[in-house]
């Protein structure tokens, strides 16, 4: 949008307004056709002015108000014409054109007042408009119009309780070694989710070959593979969850070697090499009371 001086910017809040004479009106108009950011300027203008109006309700006179109007307009009387006093002669020399003092500035000067005296005293109502419809939208909402009363906000709070602790479940652990051998794998059972842990102690796997852990129980038709042992020190699986809490505290956990990447077939293809069964090490937490 083009920059606008204070003189533009009057005119088009006078406009808005509606306070300026026939002519000034005029030139608005002309302007407005020619001009889309004046145009626009003198929309955002009644815009704005126009918030008055929702706060002003409609007030019928009183009829003696309007009997009073026609009383003053029938007493008033046509005022006869005006007839300039005889002169005398006037000489020649003195119809020579005399030097007139250039007053435009003059009235220039006098309409810009004007207009910014309108201006200001409106822009002051709006300020004190405005001020009283904000009080109003805080202490007694419902008296302004709907168009303009405030929207009712709700606000969700969200009130967790804090969940109660999770109780200890008890750990059980088996060392697998072989006979009168040191450890080569612990196998630590969680027994709240079945989740099993092998950590490598001192066994190191054979060069193409893979160990692989077997749950060995009297309650299954034959020993069930629970994965192969990874190369790091930690191996860590769940696959213990569907099977009994009996069935995985009796049972016998083995470990045999097979080819790389394990049984192809879910059969251990050699003997265990190394052995053991669960002992509890940490019990589950009591009951409260």
């Amino acid at each position: 949008m083009m920059a606008y001086s204070e003189d533009d910017i009057a005119l088009a809040a006078e406009y808005a307004l509606g306070t300026l004479d026939a002519d000034e009106r005029a030139e608005a108009e002309n302007r407005m056709s020619i001009d889309k950011d004046f145009a626009a300027m003198v929309e955002a203008w009644q815009h704005k002015l126009g918030v008055l109006n929702q706060m002003v309700g409609s007030v019928e006179p009183r009829p003696e108000v309007w009997n009073k109007i026609k009383s003053a307009i029938s007493l008033s009387e046509a005022q006869a014409a005006l007839v300039l006093p005889a002169s005398a002669p006037v000489a020649p020399e003195a119809l020579e054109p005399a030097t007139v003092a250039d007053t435009s500035n003059v009235v220039r000067l006098s309409a810009q007042a004007r207009r910014w005296r309108s201006v200001a005293a409106f822009a002051t109502a709006i300020a004190a408009a405005l001020i009283a419809v904000i009080a109003v939208g805080v202490y007694q909402p419902d008296l302004l119009p709907g168009a303009i009363r405030p929207k009712q906000r709700t606000q969700v709070v969200e009130v967790k309780t804090p969940s109660a602790p999770t109780p200890r479940s008890a750990q059980y652990v088996a060392v697998l070694q072989k006979e009168g051998g040191s450890p080569a794998f612990i196998l630590t059972v969680d027994a709240a989710s079945r989740n099993f842990t092998v950590r490598k102690v001192g066994a190191s796997a054979e060069t193409g070959k893979s160990f692989e852990l077997w749950l060995i129980s009297d309650k299954l038709p034959r020993p069930r593979s629970l994965g192969v042992i990874g190369n790091g020190d930690f191996t860590a699986r769940p696959v213990l969850a569907s099977y009994d809490s009996d069935v995985i505290n009796n049972a016998t956990y083995a470990v045999t070697v097979e080819q790389a990447g394990g049984s192809p077939d879910g059969i251990p293809h050699s003997a265990p090499v190394f052995t053991g069964k669960l002992i509890e090490t940490v019990p589950p937490a009591a009951p409260a009371r």
